[in-house]
């Protein structure tokens, strides 16, 4: 009896860091935007938030794609208990780092893996602790005028220069605060039927 092929991996994101975190796994995947509306609702925890559109993405592309193993991935800054997300702009960039100057802020990275055909789904949080060091405001803007990380929550790049910006992080999983906790995400692979150390290439 010949061995069913692997199923098709899809990452539900356009993000280029997810992509290349991804990439670390040499497995084949495409990426599809999942078109999800990441609007916090009312009261929503930064915890609570990244797990239900981790979720929701996967689940979007899943429906598309039912075949797949689809992954959905979130990243939330926890700041006091409120989400902080991506600044877009200068000045909201200066505002978020600012705001996080001499702090500790958790940065929640979920991770969801869907494939419908199989009625598999399940999620997984990645909490990152990182210490921002006390920032003068000329550092504040050296940083963003040189890395502008204006599509990053936090507003700040661990894995580039804005590591000059901290002084500890603290985690489990050492890809989570760029964006995909990979120790989780291939957890959750093995889980709906796709073992990356069997189907690398």
């Amino acid at each position: 009896m010949l061995a069913l092929p692997p199923p098709s991996l899809i990452l539900g994101s356009t993000s280029r860091y997810r992509r290349e975190l991804l990439q670390r796994l040499r497995l084949p995947f495409d990426s599809v935007s999942p078109e999800v509306d990441e609007s916090p609702l009312p009261g929503e925890a930064p915890a609570a938030l990244a797990l239900r559109l981790a979720l929701a993405k996967a689940r979007a592309v899943s429906r598309l794609h039912p075949q797949a193993v689809v992954i959905g991935s979130d990243q939330v800054a926890d700041v006091d208990g409120e989400p902080m997300g991506k600044p877009g702009t200068h000045e909201r960039a200066v505002t978020q780092l600012r705001r996080m100057s001499g702090q500790t802020i958790v940065f929640q990275t979920a991770v969801a893996v869907v494939r419908a055909n199989t009625g598999f789904e399940a999620a997984e949080l990645a909490s990152v602790k990182v210490r921002f060091r006390t920032l003068e405001d000329a550092e504040i803007e050296r940083y963003l005028r040189l890395e502008q990380p204006y599509d990053c929550a936090g507003s700040a790049k661990c894995e580039t220069l804005g590591i000059a910006l901290l002084s500890a992080i603290e985690s489990d999983d050492p890809t989570a605060l760029i964006g995909l906790p990979l120790i989780r995400t291939c957890a959750l692979l093995r889980a709906a039927g796709l073992d990356p150390l069997q189907e690398a290439q």
